[in-house]
C-alpha cells in the first residue's frame, strides 16, 4: 500500500541518517528521541532539541524521482490541541505549498504532488499553522520546517569536452603524464557513491594508461617512435558508484600526437622496396647529368660487380637507370642493401678520351619495407599415409604453418569442406592435427585429396592453402572370390581324371608381395577333385565316370579360396556343374533333363505321400458337405399333414374364423393398427423391403377404393419394386369349422363336391358360395 511504502521510506531514511552520524552523537532509539533525529540541522551537523512548539518536527526527508502513481507521502503534522474531534485545521504555506506539497486539513498528512529533482532544488522551507476550524483562530503559532530532497543516482558523469587534444614527446619514458581529463556528476557529492567516479581506458592500450582516481593519462609503452606512428586515439570512461556494477558512465575521446625529438641522424635519400614486389618489378630510378645533347648524351648503367638480388637497366627515352628485382625480397631475413652503380657514355669521341673518364659512380642503398604476409606451410604439398579401417578419431597426420612476419602472429587451421564433401576428416584449429571422422575403406577410395587453409587470427584476410594427399594403405579385410561366373558341365560319358573347368579368383585387397590364392574342396567329394596350379588358378577334375542325367542333372561343388596375407581371409564359392549329353569328341549336345519313365514299383516314401494327399482330399470333401448342411434352411412347417404344392395366393381373406394371425381385415379398415407390424406365427417371414407407412384412411373408405388407391400409389412410386408383393399361405390353419378349402388330399373330384353348405356360412362367404354353387351340375341342369 501507499502508506506502507511511505513508512518504509521513513525507516530507510532513519537508518541512513544513523549510519552517517558520528559515534559520539548516537542516541538510544526511543519515542522521545525520534523527533530529535529528524531535527538534525544540515548546516552545523549538531542535534537540535525539540522546539518549544513541540507539536511537529522541523525537518522531513523525501526521495527524489519518486515513480509512484499516487501522491508521495512526506510526513505528518500533529498538534497537542488536536483532540481528533474535527475542530482543528492544518494550514501549509511556503515553498511549493498548494502546488508541490499538499496537506490534509484534518489529519495533517503532507504529500508531494509530483516527482522532485534534487539537482533543481535540494530543500524546501514551509510554514505550518494550526487553526480552529470554526473560528479560524490560531491554536498554535506559525512554525517553520524544511523538506530536504534525498539524492538518488540518476545522473551520469559528463566530461567537459567530447574530444581532447594533447601531445607528448616521442621516446618518452613509461609513466610520463600526457593530459588530465575530468568528469563531473550532478548527484550529491556528500552522500553515498552516487558521485564517486572511477576512470578507465577503453581504447588506446597498450600505449597509454589512465589514473583511476584523477583521470590523468600517462604513457604505458616505451620507445614510441613518431616516425613509425604519430597519432593515437584514446577513449576514457568515467563511471560513478565507485565503478561498481549498475553505475552510470560517460566517455570522452583524447587525440594524442607524438611530438618529434632529434633521435635520427642525417642520411642520404635511399630507395625503398616493398618485400612483396614481384620479380622483375622496378623499385626506383637514378639519373646522371650529362651536359651533352643527342647521342653524345646517351648513357648506360650497370651494377659494379653485379648483384644477386637487384639489376639495373637503362631507359633509352629518359636516360635513367631503372633498378629492378631479380630475386624475391624478405624483410624478415634482410632489410637493407647497398651496392655501387656505374654510368658511362655509350659513344666516345677519340679526341677527348685522353685524360678524362667518361663514366661515374654512385652508391645506392635500398631499404626493404615489411608487409603483412600470409602464413607459410613447412611443406607443399603434404603426402600422408593411413591404414584403412582405422576407427573414427584416429590420428592421420599434422600440418604446420607459421606467420613469416616479424610479429609471428598465431595461425588457425581449417579444412575446405568443398574438398571433403563426405566429411571424412577433421583438423585441430590450433595445432593442425588431422584426424578421421569416419572409418576409411581403401576399396572405396585409395586417395583422398583435401585442402587445408591456414589463416592469421588477427587478420583473417591473410590465408594460405596447401593440398594434403592422404593415401589409404591396404589392410587384408576382404576374402577372395571367383573371378567370374562359370558355366561348367560334365559329359555323361566322361572318364575319371578329366578336366572340366579351370577357375581363378580375385581379391580387392592389394598385398605388398602380390596375391597368392589357395583352392580346395572337400576331400570326401566322390565326384570331383581340384588341383591347385600355383598361379592363382585351379583345375576341376572328375573323380569318376558314368554321370547320368537321370540320377542327377546338376551338382553343387563348394570351393574354398584363401589368400596368404595377414590375417588370412577365405571364402566359399559354389561352382554349379551340369550333367550334359556329349558326342564322342566331348562336345556338349544337350543339358536338359530327360523325361524318365515310371519305375515298376513305388518307394515307401512315395506311397506315404500319395496316402497323405488322399486323406487331405477326403477331409476337404467332408468339411464342405458339413458346411452345406448347416446352410440348409429349416422347413416352414414341420407336420405330417404338410403336403403342399407351389400355390401362389393373393387377395386371400384368411384361413377361417379362428386363424386370427394370418390376416386381419381390420387393418384394411383401420390403417393405424399397422404400427404393430404383426407377423404370422406359423411361417418364417422374408421381408424384401423395409416397412413403409402410408397415410391413414379416413371415414372408413371401402376396401376396394382403399386397395385401388394403394395400387395407384405403388404404380407411380419410382422406388417400388417392378413386381407384385405376393403372400404365400401353405394352409389355412387348424381347427376351422370349414376345414381345408384345398383340393389336395381330397378323395373326390371337383365335380363330386357339394358346395351347398357354403350358403350357410354367412355373408362373408356369399361371393364364394355363388362361385361354387353356381357351377354345380345339378343346378345347371
Amino acid at each position: 500500500s501507499n502508506e506502507f511504502h511511505c513508512i518504509t521510506n521513513q525507516i530507510l531514511l532513519l537508518l541512513l541518517m544513523l549510519s552517517v552520524l558520528p559515534s559520539s552523537a548516537a542516541l538510544p532509539l526511543s519515542p522521545g528521541n525520534i523527533g530529535n533525529l529528524f531535527g538534525t540541522s544540515e548546516s552545523d551537523g549538531k542535534i537540535l532539541q525539540r522546539s518549544k512548539r513541540g507539536w511537529m518536527w522541523n525537518q522531513f526527508f523525501l526521495l527524489e524521482e519518486y515513480t509512484g502513481n499516487d501522491h508521495q507521502y512526506v510526513g505528518k503534522l500533529h498538534s497537542n490541541m488536536d483532540k481528533n474531534d474535527g475542530n482543528v485545521k492544518y494550514v501549509l504555506t511556503g515553498d511549493g505549498a498548494g502546488t508541490l506539497f499538499l496537506i490534509d486539513e484534518k489529519s495533517g498528512d503532507i504529500h508531494a504532488t509530483k516527482r522532485l529533482d534534487r539537482e533543481e532544488k535540494a530543500m524546501y522551507t514551509l510554514h505550518a499553522k494550526v487553526l480552529d476550524r470554526n473560528t479560524n483562530a490560531e491554536l498554535e503559532p506559525d512554525t517553520e520546517f524544511n523538506i530536504k530532497i534525498h539524492d538518488i543516482n540518476d545522473n551520469a558523469p559528463k566530461f567537459a569536452k567530447e574530444i581532447y587534444f594533447a601531445s607528448v614527446p616521442e621516446m618518452s619514458e613509461v609513466g610520463t603524464s600526457v593530459v588530465t581529463v575530468t568528469a563531473t556528476d550532478a548527484d550529491d557529492q556528500t552522500y553515498g557513491n552516487s558521485a564517486k567516479l572511477v576512470y578507465s581506458i577503453l581504447q588506446g592500450q597498450p600505449y597509454f594508461s589512465v589514473d583511476s582516481e584523477n583521470g590523468t593519462i600517462k604513457t604505458a609503452l616505451p620507445g614510441m617512435d613518431r616516425e613509425l606512428k604519430e597519432n593515437y586515439q584514446v577513449v576514457i570512461q568515467a563511471k560513478d558508484m565507485a565503478g561498481q556494477m549498475g553505475g552510470l558512465s560517460g566517455t570522452t575521446t583524447v587525440s594524442i600526437t607524438l611530438s618529434d625529438v632529434n633521435d635520427s641522424p642525417p642520411r642520404f635519400a635511399n630507395l625503398t622496396a616493398v618485400e612483396s614486389t614481384d620479380i622483375g618489378g622496378a623499385i626506383g630510378r637514378i639519373k646522371a647529368d650529362d651536359p651533352d645533347v643527342g647521342h653524345n648524351a646517351e648513357m648506360e648503367y650497370s651494377i659494379v660487380g653485379g648483384h644477386d638480388i637487384f639489376n639495373i637497366i637503362t631507359d633509352q627515352t629518359t636516360q635513367e637507370g631503372v633498378i629492378i628485382i631479380k630475386k624475391a625480397l624478405d624483410y624478415e631475413s634482410k632489410r637493407d642493401y647497398e651496392f655501387r652503380v656505374e654510368v658511362k657514355n655509350t659513344y666516345l669521341d677519340a679526341r677527348f678520351i685522353h685524360g678524362l673518364q667518361f663514366k661515374d659512380y654512385a652508391t645506392v642503398k635500398v631499404t626493404v619495407e615489411d608487409v603483412d604476409e600470409p602464413p607459410v606451410f613447412t611443406r607443399n604439398p603434404y603426402i600422408i599415409e593411413v591404414h584403412e579401417d582405422t576407427a573414427a578419431g584416429s590420428f592421420v597426420g599434422v600440418v604446420s604453418a607459421r606467420d613469416p612476419d616479424a610479429d609471428n602472429k598465431p595461425v588457425k587451421y581449417s579444412i575446405d569442406r568443398h574438398t571433403d564433401l563426405e566429411r571424412l576428416f577433421n583438423i585441430d584449429s590450433v595445432n593442425g592435427t588431422i584426424t578421421t571422422l569416419k572409418a576409411l575403406d581403401r576399396e572405396m577410395s585409395k586417395w583422398h585429396n583435401i585442402s587445408v587453409v591456414a589463416t592469421e587470427i588477427n587478420n583473417p584476410r591473410q590465408t594460405t592453402r596447401v593440398p594434403v594427399f592422404i593415401k589409404v594403405l591396404d589392410v587384408n579385410d576382404n576374402a577372395p572370390e571367383f573371378a567370374m561366373s562359370y558355366d561348367t558341365f560334365v559329359c555323361e560319358n566322361v572318364k575319371a581324371g578329366q578336366l572340366i573347368q579351370t577357375i581363378s579368383a580375385v581379391d580387392t585387397d592389394e598385398p605388398l608381395v602380390g596375391h597368392k590364392f589357395v583352392f580346395s574342396i572337400s576331400a570326401t567329394n566322390p565326384n570331383f577333385t581340384i588341383v591347385d596350379r600355383e598361379d592363382n588358378t585351379a583345375n576341376i577334375l572328375t573323380r569318376r565316370g558314368g554321370f547320368s542325367r537321370r540320377e542327377m542333372s546338376m551338382y553343387f561343388l563348394p570351393v574354398v579360396i584363401s589368400d596368404n596375407d595377414y590375417p588370412i581371409q577365405s571364402s566359399t564359392s559354389t561352382l554349379i556343374v551340369r550333367v550334359c549329353a556329349c558326342d564322342s569328341r566331348g562336345n556338349m549336345q544337350s543339358c536338359n533333363p530327360e523325361v524318365l519313365p515310371f519305375s515298376d514299383g513305388l518307394t515307401t516314401g512315395a506311397l506315404v505321400a500319395i496316402l497323405l494327399c488322399v486323406i487331405i482330399l477326403l477331409m476337404i470333401v467332408v468339411l464342405f458337405a458339413a458346411l452345406r448342411r448347416q446352410r440348409k434352411k429349416e422347413p416352414l412347417i414341420i407336420s405330417k399333414e404338410d403336403v403342399r404344392d407351389n400355390v401362389v395366393s393373393y387377395n386371400d381373406e384368411g384361413g377361417g374364423e379362428e386363424d386370427t394371425q394370418a390376416f386381419d381385415i381390420g387393418t384394411l379398415r383401420n390403417p393405424e393398427v399397422m404400427d404393430a407390424n404383426k407377423l404370422r406365427r406359423d411361417i418364417i417371414p422374408e421381408m424384401l423391403f423395409p416397412f413403409r407407412r402410408t397415410s391413414p384412411i379416413k371415414d372408413n373408405t371401402d376396401v376396394r377404393d382403399f386397395i385401388n388407391g394403394r395400387l395407384q400409389e405403388n404404380d407411380s412410386d419410382p422406388t417400388a419394386p417392378p413386381y407384385d408383393s405376393l403372400a404365400t399361405y401353405a394352409y389355412e390353419g387348424s381347427g376351422s369349422l370349414a376345414e381345408s378349402l384345398s383340393s389336395l388330399e381330397s378323395a373326390a373330384t371337383e365335380g363330386d363336391q357339394d358346395y351347398d353348405y357354403l350358403s350357410n356360412w354367412g355373408p362373408q362367404f356369399k361371393k364364394l358360395a355363388e362361385m361354387y354353387i353356381g357351377k354345380s351340375p345339378d343346378r345347371e341342369t
